[in-house]
């Protein structure tokens, strides 16, 4: 195989251009610096296109003791990242490009027009102005070093490996979530190859996968307005209100993604998970009690069947009356205290036996990376090797949805970015 060596020498390259690439790219190219960026796709932004349900939840309005409370596994580390560009610069660099934007509920700021194909051609726009230049359909083999400092990279571009010279490197490839979108991983190996440490991946807010058929059978029903609690060994260790969905193999939904993080280390461990709904939050078992009781004698004519009308959405009735082994035909005033008691019981703890989760290619984050401990949180630049940052989901950072997962791309990418210039002047008027 032919060797080829790139005619340019960068100031920094960027691997990777999804958000936290573009935003690092822009930066460093505002400030001064020549910058190529490498995508393996042969397009940019392609993870980018599909968040949100392709409607972008571009950040959070929440403060910035909101997000840390959202991040796992010490969202403080993003103290600097956070104090150099947050959620208000982010939306103002969006809305420089044409992009308008609307906060909903939760804090959630949304594109109005709700199209993340918008938010990326800004993006794209805003990188190009800057005269950053992007080679796609290219693969970064390795970042070659000499004495612990980055001298450029070698990839694979059709077919042929090609040597490209520069100065630093932003690691910026994403985790593995969603791999058709080209995160595959690729920034784990390109640190470990540098003696950085990655603490164990596993998918992050992802659908949750039940045993039985119960969930099966209310495949597309969601809730609103419900809670969520989990059980670990029989333990209540968390509960989320909010929405959730049935599906053919489990739960999904936001409070069960929200959930999903906590589960899915319990499963890892072998232990007994358990989740169950609570679909009459607003009220305690004697008020429920005593709503049933008032429901079943104003109606004591009717069917049974008909009566659950007032108290559950019309697809979940057959399956409540199968599960508690009533029977629909029956009239209100026929109804026992203990077949009563058994209907209120089950509207409080509808419960799920968690057995596994779904993969990587329905997570919407990867949990784990590479280790903070390993980056400075002042830079984002490895404490290993000089001028080489890290920037997003490569890290060992991950948040709850609401665009914190997002923010915390463009925060760090912007303070990688930003170090690099800042390190690569003061380097230069001390020679």
């Amino acid at each position: 195989m032919t060797i080829k060596t790139h005619n340019t020498t960068y100031d920094l390259i960027v691997i990777g251009a999804g958000p936290a690439g573009l935003i690092a790219a822009g930066r460093a190219a505002e400030l001064g610096a020549k910058v190529l960026v490498i995508e393996k796709m042969k397009s940019a932004g392609r993870k980018l296109l599909i968040t949100g349900k392709g409607r972008c939840n571009i950040s959070n309005d929440a403060y910035q003791s909101s997000y840390f409370k959202n991040i796992f596994p010490n969202g403080k580390y993003l103290k600097s990242a956070f104090g150099a560009f947050f959620s208000k610069e982010i939306i103002n660099l969006l809305n420089s490009e044409g992009v308008e934007t609307t906060v909903e509920r939760g804090g959630r700021i949304f594109p109005t027009s709700n199209s993340a194909l918008e938010v990326l051609n800004a993006l794209m726009n805003w990188v190009k102005k800057r005269q950053v230049e992007i080679i796609y359909s290219s693969k970064v083999e390795k970042i070659t070093t000499e004495k612990d400092a980055i001298t450029g990279v070698s990839i694979i571009r059709k077919g042929e490996v090609e040597i490209i010279y520069g100065t630093a490197v932003i690691i910026c490839t994403g985790g593995k979530s969603y791999p058709a979108t080209g995160s595959t991983g690729d920034g784990y190996e390109l640190a470990r190859q540098l003696r950085h440490s990655i603490q164990p991946t596993r998918p992050a807010l992802v659908p949750l996968v039940t045993s039985g058929s119960l969930a099966a059978n209310l495949q597309g029903l969601s809730l609103k307005n419900v809670n969520a609690s989990v059980w670990v060994n029989n333990k209540k260790v968390k509960d989320e209100f909010g929405e959730m969905l049935f599906t053919h193999y489990g739960l999904t939904g936001p409070i069960i993604l929200t959930l999903s993080r906590l589960v899915v280390d319990e499963i890892d461990k072998k232990n007994n998970v358990r989740i169950t709904i609570d679909l009459k939050p607003a009220m305690d078992e004697n008020k429920l009690d005593a709503r049933l009781i008032r429901d079943l004698a104003s109606n004591g004519k009717k069917q049974i069947e008909n009566i659950f009308k007032e108290w559950l959405p019309s697809k979940m009735i057959p399956v409540f009356l199968n599960y508690l082994k009533l029977d629909g035909k029956k009239q209100g005033h026929q109804m026992n205290s203990k077949e009563r008691r058994k209907i209120m019981l089950l509207m409080k703890n509808l419960p799920f036996e968690v057995v596994d989760y779904r993969g990587y290619n329905e997570a919407i984050i990867t949990a784990g990376g590479v280790r903070t401990s390993e980056i400075d949180g002042k830079t984002m630049q490895s404490k290993l090797i000089k001028n080489l940052f890290f920037a997003g989901e490569v890290m060992d950072l991950d948040a709850n949805t609401g665009g914190y997962n997002l923010q915390i791309a463009y925060s760090t990418a912007w303070l990688a970015a930003s170090s690099f210039v800042k390190l690569a002047q003061l380097e230069h008027a001390q020679n």
